[in-house]
């Protein structure tokens, strides 16, 4: 049969990669919101023969590029993220022989829920 993923998540394998998911969601979070802060300052200080390069703009591509190699450990692993800031994740999963998503959202204690690949968090059943 051909599926649209290679990687296929059995619930315990994901379960499993949940304390590991959660310090990258957090650390993705935390980098998001200093991302924000210094947009903002950056902002504040564009006006006309200003220089605003320096430590700000510095530390700002350094945290992308962070931010960059934890969502890499999310692709190669096969981890769609929905959303950052809720922490919503779709695991590649075979049910019943048809390819769907394990569903989970930061807050969820284990992973209770699936949806087709096309549904989303809509079509969002009860395993």
């Amino acid at each position: 049969m051909n599926y649209r993923f290679e990687k296929h998540y059995t619930r315990e394998d994901a379960e499993a990669l949940l304390p590991q998911v959660r310090a990258w969601l957090a650390r993705l979070n935390e980098m998001r919101s200093a991302l924000e802060r210094a947009d903002k300052r950056i902002s504040s200080l564009m006006h006309p023969g200003n220089d605003v390069g320096g430590d700000l703009v510095n530390h700002s591509i350094r945290t992308l590029a962070d931010m960059q190699v934890i969502l890499g450990e999310f692709q190669k692993r096969d981890i769609h993220i929905k959303d950052i800031e809720r922490g919503l994740l779709d695991f590649p999963a075979i049910i019943g022989g048809k390819e769907v998503f394990l569903c989970w959202e930061l807050g969820e204690e284990n992973i209770e829920f699936w949806h087709d690949l096309e549904t989303g968090y809509g079509g969002r059943e009860r395993i």
